[in-house]
């Protein structure tokens, strides 16, 4: 208040509008220009429902971004503008263009690291091709903007940021060698998601036996729910080195098998005829089979009371194979019965010591 009672007659001693005249100026310009970024902020937010419609998601972002940005940057353009009106004293004018930089500067930041981390997640999404996002590329671009903005603000402000930097830098060592765990699940995690060979959505099984869908990868580990529901946390480190297997890479398409036996006097080409329409049925009616698949009939050993054989199935992913193989053996255990093959059990033949025989 001091401050400005003392612009004021400093003003008034260099000539021009009286005092209240420029305060009054000053007051209209920054109502002009707040009532403009509403104005501003109200059209890109209209923009981005109507984006929301469209299947391009850059739009949505950019809408986004103007929206962050209209706001703040007018407001602040129009206060830097009256500040220039009522013609404050160097020092005070100087501290209100320092706090209305910094204003700016940190507004900048945090719309940008969003619209960032936006971006970084669509283009994570397009390429996994799943709708969950990994969140270690995200939270990893949105520190840097974060941090390149507080290294602009501080050099705006007239701290020197190379000090700084050096400080940062050697104290880098230190931090490195007390958090080697960490920095070896973040590293991990980026080598993950680089080689492209698991992303969030699939289904994978760990050599320690653990399967299910990857939830997400972030910076410390690997989330995998189950089909139980419950959730298995496991470091990025560990989860790079496991043996694992990938369900939907290089494709979703699965091929099962389903064990099947019928008795020795069974005739084998009908029994082929008749599997391989059971299973093609299967394969046309069930959800989560592949009906242009051709299933097979594969005869392979002559056990001690049946012959045995495989049959081929497809499924969509992983977790269909449970219906498709429930249904067939439902089905080819109804049709087997009207054809009339046997299924065998196993028989034991006894023979006693007078020579007499019982099952």
């Amino acid at each position: 208040m001091i401050s400005l009672t003392r612009s004021m007659t400093w003003n008034a001693a260099t000539g021009g509008l009286p005092d209240w005249g420029r305060v009054a100026v000053a007051a209209a310009i920054a109502v002009a220009a707040v009532a403009l970024g509403f104005g501003l902020r109200a059209a890109p937010g209209w923009l981005t429902r109507h984006a929301g419609r469209t299947r391009w998601a850059w739009d949505d972002l950019l809408f986004t971004l103007m929206r962050d940005l209209a706001l703040v940057s007018s407001s602040a353009l129009g206060l830097w503008v009256a500040v220039l009106v009522l013609k404050l004293r160097p020092d005070s004018r100087n501290v209100a263009d320092h706090l209305l930089l910094a204003v700016l500067i940190v507004t900048v930041s945090v719309a940008v690291a969003r619209f960032a981390a936006g971006a970084v997640s669509s283009v994570v999404r397009s390429r996994a091709g799943v709708a969950q996002s990994a969140t270690i590329f995200v939270n990893i671009v949105r520190v840097m903007v974060v941090g390149i903005g507080v290294l602009v603000l501080l050099q705006s402000l007239g701290v020197s940021v190379t000090p700084l930097l050096t400080a940062l830098g050697v104290g880098g060592l230190a931090v490195a060698l007390a958090l080697q765990d960490t920095l070896a699940n973040l590293f991990a995690g980026v080598h993950i998601l680089a080689s492209r060979k698991v992303q969030p959505g699939d289904y994978v099984r760990l050599d320690s036996g653990q399967d299910g869908y990857i939830v997400d990868i972030n910076w410390r580990n690997t989330t995998i729910r189950q089909l139980a529901g419950n959730l298995v946390i496991v470091p990025n480190s560990k989860f790079a080195d496991a043996i694992l297997t990938n369900y939907h890479r290089p494709e979703q398409d699965l091929s099962v098998l389903v064990q099947a036996s019928v008795a020795y006097e069974s005739d084998l080409d009908q029994v082929e005829k008749v599997t391989i329409d059971v299973a093609q049925e299967v394969m046309a009616e069930v959800d989560g089979g592949v009906g242009d698949h051709e299933p097979s009939v594969r005869f392979h050993t002559f056990g001690e009371s049946s012959i045995d054989f495989s049959v081929t199935l497809r499924t969509r992913e992983f977790t269909d194979q449970y219906v498709i193989v429930h249904e067939f053996i439902k089905r080819l255990h109804r049709r087997y019965r009207i054809e009339g093959i046997e299924i065998p059990y196993p028989k034991r033949t006894i023979v006693m010591a007078d020579g007499s025989t019982g099952i």
